[in-house]
């Protein structure tokens, strides 16, 4: 078949202003532990999250250098390490693991060393778990894993098997989770030859595939012995490209949402109605001045995009409008300022019945954060021109206001503590800031209609 190079040259290009209403996201919970080592590479501690809710209890399932947390998050005012299971391999060497869940039994694997495919049957939690399977026979190692669940199948990615090698992509029946059984591996899709497949959704046998430097790929799989490639984007083929990471399909299956980890690079819509036809109808981003920016994971639910940024933690986009995400939230899980490696957000989990959000920082653990409430008034809704200067700031703060009526406003730390608080009447103001200590603030302001929000950095 001929390989696709089409996208469209009119897309937009959103960002996200004050008139938005960016608000900084509530935390309901956090956990850590200092027991727990960095890993040799990047001095991370924790690594990916995942959520599962079970016989009326929430768990967030967060991954370190040590093994699998189970963290019973069902009552935020006391959440707790409810379990924990041991990777086969653990300690510093380990960077990267991965979960999904199936049919109560719980997938996880692992990136380096002598590593393996554990299954962890979760059917009688809170009472106990208990793993059913620990081998490196089938999963030796394996950087991210999806499961279509319709079918029971499990994607696993950039894959190594003492059997089999190296796999750009191999597919495992798990539909008996006591005996999975290897079906095929490929390096290959027709004449497009992988380096490597970082992630994968799938959904109806339709495989969406972010291939790193390949670039992203849509592969039927209807029949795992003939796969079709139904469409492909190289690097050259959409805007603003770099190491093509993770996605994630809208409910109608009507976009794919994606991020290329890659510093200063936007995310993408993707409109993939037409699978033989791909058209990149929008790159977006945080709307501010942050060259060093870096997309990590990311997952939809319903209208909203949620998206862990390493250094700018939780970020969510209002997608009602599919081409055009809007940023709505953040929440900053790391102090630490962006620069060319990589710490701070690894991933989200927003798919709780509880509607709460889990997103694991790489140094600062799990922290459990309330999901964005769109503002609703009968009022007309003002929009608050604002602008802060200098940033970076050492002694004062300037703020100018384009409406002279009176605004709340606050400054609060990374963790949301509030540090000073009053009220602006005035369309200038002076702020003295000079007891802050060197670091990332947030500056908010509010009325009865908009709570608004802007990062800014103080340096002495």
């Amino acid at each position: 078949m001929m390989r696709l190079y089409i996208y469209s040259f009119f897309f937009f290009y959103t960002v996200s202003t004050f008139g938005q209403n960016i608000v900084q996201g509530s935390l309901l919970a956090h956990w850590s532990s200092e027991e727990i080592p960095g890993s040799a590479t990047f001095d991370n501690p924790y690594n990916e999250v995942w959520g599962l809710s079970v016989n009326g209890h929430e768990y967030a399932i967060i991954g370190s250098t040590l093994g699998t947390h189970f963290i019973d998050v069902t009552n935020t005012n006391n959440i707790f390490e409810a379990f924990f299971v041991e990777g086969r391999e653990s300690g510093t060497s380990i960077i990267h693991r991965d979960y999904h869940d199936n049919d109560g039994f719980l997938y996880a694997v692992a990136d380096e060393g002598e590593s393996s495919l554990q299954i962890i049957d979760i059917r009688s939690l809170p009472a106990e778990i208990s793993v059913v399977h620990d081998s490196n026979e089938i999963i030796m190692r394996s950087h991210n894993i999806f499961i279509d669940e319709d079918n029971d199948l499990l994607y696993s990615c950039s894959h190594i098997d003492f059997l089999t090698g190296y796999s750009a992509l191999r597919i495992i029946d798990v539909s008996d989770p006591f005996n999975p059984q290897n079906l095929i591996g490929t390096n290959s899709f027709e004449a497009f030859e992988l380096t490597s497949v970082h992630d994968a959704y799938v959904k109806d046998n339709i495989a969406y595939l972010n291939c790193g430097f390949d670039g992203f790929a849509i592969v039927d799989m209807n029949k795992l012995d003939d796969m079709k490639l139904l469409s492909l984007l190289e690097p050259d083929d959409y805007p603003q490209s770099g190491y093509n990471h993770s996605g994630w399909l809208s409910d109608e299956e009507e976009f794919y949402y994606m991020a290329d980890e890659t510093h200063g690079r936007a995310l993408k819509a993707i409109d993939v109605r037409d699978k033989n036809d791909l058209e990149t109808k929008s790159i977006f981003d945080l709307g501010e001045d942050i060259p060093n920016a870096i997309p990590h994971n990311l997952i939809v639910k319903g209208n909203y995009l949620y998206v862990s940024y390493y250094f700018n933690g939780l970020q969510v986009f209002d997608i009602t409008d599919r081409e055009r995400p809007v940023r709505v939230m953040h929440y900053p899980t790391s102090s630490i300022v962006n620069n060319n490696s990589y710490a701070g957000a690894w991933g989200v989990y927003p798919l709780l019945p509880s509607g709460n959000i889990l997103i694991s920082d790489m140094q600062e653990g799990l922290f459990v954060v309330e999901d964005y409430k769109p503002l609703v008034s009968t009022n007309n809704i003002l929009e608050i021109g604002v602008k802060i200067y200098p940033n970076p700031a050492s002694s004062f703060i300037q703020i100018e206001l384009e409406s002279p009526e009176a605004y709340k406003f606050a400054i609060k730390d990374i963790s949301g503590r509030i540090l000073k608080q009053g009220e602006i009447s005035r369309p200038n103001y002076s702020l003295n800031i000079d007891d802050l200590a060197s670091g990332i603030y947030f500056f908010e302001i509010s009325n009865r209609n908009e709570q608004l929000a802007q990062k800014f950095v103080v340096s002495k």
